[in-house]
């Protein structure tokens, strides 16, 4: 994608995916072939390694050693086309515009040219025979079929056919050799076929069932990435709570993305996976009912061999933690903008009695969404909870508090009396907060730490953090959000939002100005899929 010269460099996490494409063809999944397109370079630099180790470096240890290599094309000629070719099928397994399956289909057809110069290379010059040829037994062209194989996944009839080319390079080359030897290299024809043929077909037998195994194994994977009606393509994302992966309906074109919650279930008494299953679809269904388009959309969710999933709406943007680590603090006029998008998926949460309880950067998305831009998704409700007079809900079932430490109001953390929706404003508050300063509210040398400066200190107002200009009103409602009694902070989200577009920032962030930043940083022609609900996107999807 090309920038602007002053563009900042984009975090690994905003960076474009790429796809890998031809499962459909191979029939493994595309982060196999990945791999697979990875070992086969690695397969390509040892093989061509292989040929300068056996061949030219020997053949330049004395004079005599180099005048005899270089005396005939049929002494270098294999060693030098064998190396030629590796390096050429390592080079294009870097190249992007090739599809793995492609690389994989091209790694094939080495296979057999590969198992050509190795043959060719210890056979061919029949100069150097003593009396009869050394070709009874197996040579190392067994040991780079049977090595391929196994190393490079691919459908087992490719593999036969591939292994059926390299197990003919052999007797080809003998029968070559044979038609231009003297008189000691002759054999009989029985003799060719029990000591030439029949070895190389025992070896593509045992390359064929090593191909099934391996296949099968990637096979059995594919299936045990069917959630439902969605499989899983690519993984975006690792994140505290599990993995995010791109999914693909088998019927609809919709795109997805798929969170799989890791929990230690297997571990767990059965009084306990029940009720663990139990929580996860209450959180669910909570998440599901909720209607604001500013809520992550939950299209299913379910429990598949022990693992709880959500079947989420694939977003086209990135998280405000990313958004500010790769471009700074936020201006206050996008900063307003971005918060009270946020007030409207809390203002019908609360109205259900719903508290989200991890109210952070990670957990708010900015996007394009439709023909909008700088529209904000609130993700990750799975620390959602019904607000219960009578329980202590700052103690999740395991008896832990669950949130963010940076981001914890004083009730979620002490678990004194019930939080409600006061807690998320809390939250929210630390949020602007980061917006408009890259720093937080509370910085402790430990988690302890910085949760009891939650419950005793004094923050300092955001305008004495940063240089750029913060209005005294936008100071005044931050500070209202991070009261520590909740009866002092702003009632609901709803007034809070108020508040905020209350503001005379001096400036507007409209949509004409949205839209030109998107596009100087976010062109359209290169949107991408980003992966909701992923703490962070660790690198970029390549080969």
């Amino acid at each position: 994608m090309a920038k602007e010269r002053d563009e900042p460099v984009l975090p690994d996490a905003l960076l474009p995916l790429e796809r890998v494409g031809n499962s459909a063809v191979t029939g493994l999944p595309d982060d196999l072939q990945a791999q697979a397109a990875r070992r086969l370079r690695i397969v390509m630099a040892l093989y061509a390694f292989a040929f300068v180790v056996s061949s030219p470096i020997t053949a330049i240890l004395s004079p005599d050693d180099r005048r005899e290599f270089f005396s005939s094309a049929l002494r270098w000629g294999p060693s030098a086309i064998s190396i030629g070719a590796a390096l050429l099928v390592a080079a294009l397994t870097w190249s992007r515009r090739i599809t793995a399956g492609t690389v994989l289909a091209v790694g094939l057809v080495f296979e057999v040219i590969g198992s050509y110069g190795i043959a060719a290379a210890q056979y061919l010059d029949v100069a150097v025979y003593a009396t009869a040829p050394p070709w009874a037994g197996l040579s190392w062209v067994a040991v780079w079929m049977l090595g391929f194989t196994v190393i490079i996944p691919s459908p087992p009839r490719w593999a036969l056919l591939a292994a059926l080319g390299s197990a003919s390079a052999v007797p080809v080359v003998a029968a070559v050799a044979m038609a231009t030897a003297p008189a000691p290299v002759a054999i009989t024809p029985l003799r060719f076929f029990l000591l030439i043929v029949v070895p190389y077909w025992l070896v593509v037998l045992i390359a064929f069932v090593g191909a099934q195994v391996v296949y099968r194994l990637g096979a059995e994977l594919t299936r045990a990435r069917q959630l439902g009606a969605y499989r899983l393509v690519e993984r975006l994302g690792e994140g505290g709570m599990g993995e995010v992966w791109r999914a693909r309906h088998r019927f609809l074109v919709r795109p997805a993305a798929v969170k799989l919650i890791r929990l230690d279930v297997r571990q767990a008494h059965s009084h306990q996976r029940a009720e663990l299953q139990a929580r996860f679809e209450r959180e669910a269904q909570a998440t599901a009912s909720l209607r604001s388009p500013h809520t992550i959309q939950l299209y299913d969710f379910g429990v598949a061999e022990g693992t709880f999933y959500y079947v989420m709406e694939l977003l086209d943007g990135f998280d405000l933690e990313a958004l500010v680590d790769a471009f700074g603090p936020m201006p206050v006029e996008r900063a307003v903008h971005v918060l009270t998008q946020v007030c409207h998926s809390l203002a019908e949460a609360h109205a259900e009695g719903l508290v989200h309880r991890d109210i952070k950067p990670s957990n708010v998305f900015v996007c394009r969404y439709g023909r909008d831009v700088d529209f904000v998704k609130v993700l990750d409700f799975g620390l959602v909870k019904t607000v219960d007079a009578n329980a202590d809900v700052a103690v999740t079932a395991d008896h832990t508090v669950r949130g963010t430490p940076a981001f914890m109001s004083p009730e979620q953390v002490l678990g004194t009396q019930p939080v409600d929706g006061r807690s998320d404003i809390y939250a929210l508050g630390c949020l602007a907060y980061w917006l408009v300063t890259r720093q937080m509210v509370f910085t402790g040398r430990t988690a302890m730490e910085t949760i009891t400066q939650h419950t005793h200190s004094a923050p300092v107002p955001p305008s004495r953090r940063t240089e750029l200009e913060i209005p005294e009103a936008f100071d005044r409602v931050i500070l209202g959000c991070l009261e520590k009694r909740p009866d002092r902070r702003p009632a609901t989200a709803a007034v809070l939002a108020q508040q905020l577009r209350a503001i005379d920032t001096g400036r507007s962030w409209t949509p004409d100005v949205a839209a030109a930043w998107w596009n100087a940083h976010y062109p359209r022609a290169s949107a991408r899929d980003s992966a909701p609900n992923a703490d962070k996107v660790p690198d970029r999807r390549r080969r």
